[in-house]
């Protein structure tokens, strides 16, 4: 039971930027369905009014819980989870500056002295304002004030944090910048310094900055990606769009479940499992409604190709998830993105409301035999809602910590039904198989792992982006591909599948990236991060950043994790300042029994591999050795 109550009143403008998200969602609920769809905007609605005015105030709060009929506690709880919503007064412009392992490398602990010296200290966490800013009343910006209400406020403050990694380690060092007001200004950029950080704290639009975008043979995820307006479905349409669903529905759910099969197409995202099987399961289950979800909520420091095709080629998505609509029966689809992608945001929005005016999304009409909508969610900075039942539950309105499997979603997943969950870039793959066939599909790659993959490659080479190459083909020439290390100093090591995968050596140049060849070298493709390190990057700072990164994103759940993390971090700090617990050995095997603990159990993939990158490359790169040498 929930013994308290908020007597606060939400202002005018929070009021106004609430009730627009929960537009005919007042009264009692007629049935518990609509009582689960109601609770689902809670998210959504915290999100409105932090845009509206800075942060989440208790007013807004309370006016969010009664149209909700949410208890109090319990949508705190929520908004306490996500990093990226403030809970007491802070400047209504606010600036995010990523320094993770990507943007340390490349300059971000000099862009985050130079924030502190021009705007004081760092928030101590993103969700939590900076002290002097709390009693300061003009930490709003009142649009009705502004000769143009539309135009951004004019903060009379900034504010800033420390930000886990952007997913623009392509264009590092990166910054996140909002601008409260009533039409909220958002953006995220890379090449940030000072200055460009500023402007955008002023209300000033940022050029974006430049990265690669490059194919080794056959460019399939890339297609399109950097060469047809993103913006315009004729443009999507002139370029080949929609042929995939066409084809769809000519050779039937079946034929377009066995057409996926066939490719041996699996999950992008890290999991790997078989595409096919996952839309067959859900698909065959007598119980409906069943839906279908996009995770875009890609958090993985070091990983940022989703971000590129959702950018660059969000009608691909749209076309994907019809498709997979259509053969697994679902009616409603969601597209789950992460809260740092803006202007991805902004582009799946625009696809979607297109798609529906063209007949392509909706009712069954105009020839289109089946029905299917998809509705676009963002998140607030939570990795573990990369977890699909982290995901669901943050869907549905509840805090984002993962659920006990079984029962998997394919059987019980959002709202309790049975859920397709796909990440991006195994949902844009669709495309391809089903408009050419499968054997077309495998002429590429091995046979293994047939087709081209996607790979994020930051860190020390002259060409940081995104790269599509035939699996199969060897981690130098990729490295290559990206133009070579990219100063003098020899190569130290590279870390692979983001910081849930795992650190190679130099030896490992000529490993084949396939999903086979990764296994039995011990390594993972994971979310397809290829991190390099020569030697001018210290490693231990980096491994520690690792450790740091799951002790912040473990949810807390289960101890396991929620110990183990910390234990880890703070293992690796005796190391790092001369004070181990006995010897190097000693320290060595208590990490190997900390991340054997967590694999064994903890609930999730964030505690089974939060150890495995800090555990290789104690082994392959020897980085306390090599310091004490």
């Amino acid at each position: 039971m929930d013994l308290k109550h908020l007597e606060a009143k939400a202002s005018a403008d929070e009021r106004d930027a609430i009730d627009a998200v929960l537009a005919g969602n007042a009264g009692e609920p007629a049935n518990r369905r609509e009582a689960l769809a109601r609770r689902s905007l809670l998210l959504p609605a915290l999100l409105a009014a932090q845009g509206r005015v800075g942060y989440v105030s208790e007013g807004a709060l309370a006016h969010i819980c009664r149209s909700l009929g949410v208890p109090p506690a319990e949508a705190w709880g929520v908004a306490s989870f996500y990093a990226l919503l403030a809970l007491a007064p802070r400047p209504a412009a606010f600036a995010h500056i990523c320094d993770d392992i990507a943007c340390r490398a490349q300059g971000a602990e000099e862009l985050c002295g130079a924030m502190e010296r021009a705007h004081g200290p760092a928030a101590t966490h993103a969700h939590r304002a900076d002290p002097q800013h709390r009693a300061d009343p003009q930490h709003r910006a009142d649009p009705q004030h502004r000769a143009d209400p539309h135009a951004p406020p004019a903060a009379t403050s900034y504010g800033w944090a420390r930000s886990p990694c952007l997913g623009l380690c392509d264009q590092a060092p990166a910054a996140m910048v909002s601008v409260a007001g009533r039409r909220c200004v958002e953006q995220a950029f890379g090449a940030a310094d000072i200055a460009r950080v500023e402007a955008a704290l002023g209300g000033a639009r940022v050029a974006p900055a430049r990265y690669a975008l490059e194919a080794s043979g056959p460019r399939r995820l890339l297609a399109r990606a950097g060469r047809v307006d993103p913006r315009s479905i004729e443009a999507y349409a002139a370029s080949g769009g929609w042929l995939a669903l066409e084809r769809a529905l000519v050779i039937g759910r079946e034929g377009v479940i066995g057409e996926l099969n066939a490719a041996k197409l699996v999950g992008r995202g890290g999991a790997a499992f078989p595409t096919g099987r996952k839309w067959e399961a859900v698909s065959k289950t007598p119980e409906g409604p069943r839906y279908l979800v996009c995770n875009a909520d890609e958090s993985e420091p070091g990983t940022f190709k989703d971000r590129v095709l959702l950018e660059e080629d969000p009608f691909a998505l749209i076309e994907a998830m019809a498709i997979g609509g259509y053969a697994t029966g679902a009616e409603q689809g969601y597209i789950y993105l992460r809260g740092e992608y803006p202007l991805a945001a902004e582009r799946l929005e625009n696809a979607i409301q297109s798609a529906r005016a063209a007949g392509r999304l909706g009712p069954a009409h105009a020839g289109k035999p089946f029905a299917f909508d998809i509705e676009l969610r963002r998140g607030a900075g939570a990795y573990i809602c990369g977890e699909e039942t982290a995901l669901c539950a943050s869907i549905e309105g509840f805090r984002g910590e993962p659920r006990t499997k079984p029962p998997f979603p394919v059987h019980q997943g959002l709202f309790g039904k049975p859920t397709a969950i796909n990440n991006v870039e195994t949902l844009v793959a669709v495309i391809d198989i089903v408009r050419d066939g499968a054997a077309a599909y495998a002429a590429v790659g091995t046979a293994g792992s047939p087709g081209t993959k996607l790979f994020c490659v930051s860190g020390t080479v002259r060409r940081p982006g995104v790269y599509e190459v035939p699996f199969g083909t060897r981690l130098g020439e990729l490295i290559e591909l990206a133009g070579g290390l990219s100063g003098p100093a020899p190569l130290q090591g590279i870390l692979l599948g983001g910081a849930a995968g795992v650190f190679v050596g130099p030896d490992k140049l000529a490993l084949p990236l396939s999903f086979e060849d990764a296994r039995a070298a011990g390594a993972t493709l994971g979310s397809g991060v290829v991190f390099v390190l020569d030697e001018s990057i210290p490693l231990v700072p980096t491994l520690r950043r690792i450790a740091a990164f799951f002790r912040d994103e473990s949810c807390g759940q289960c101890v396991p994790c929620r110990v183990g993390t910390v234990r880890q971090e703070e293992l690796l700090a005796r190391l790092a300042n001369g004070k181990p617990r006995g010897d190097l050995a000693a320290e060595r095997a208590l990490l190997a029994e900390l991340g054997q603990a967590m694999r064994d159990a903890s609930i999730c993939g964030l505690g089974q591999t939060a150890s495995s990158a800090i555990e290789s490359a104690l082994v392959q790169l020897q980085p306390f050795v090599k310091s004490s040498r």
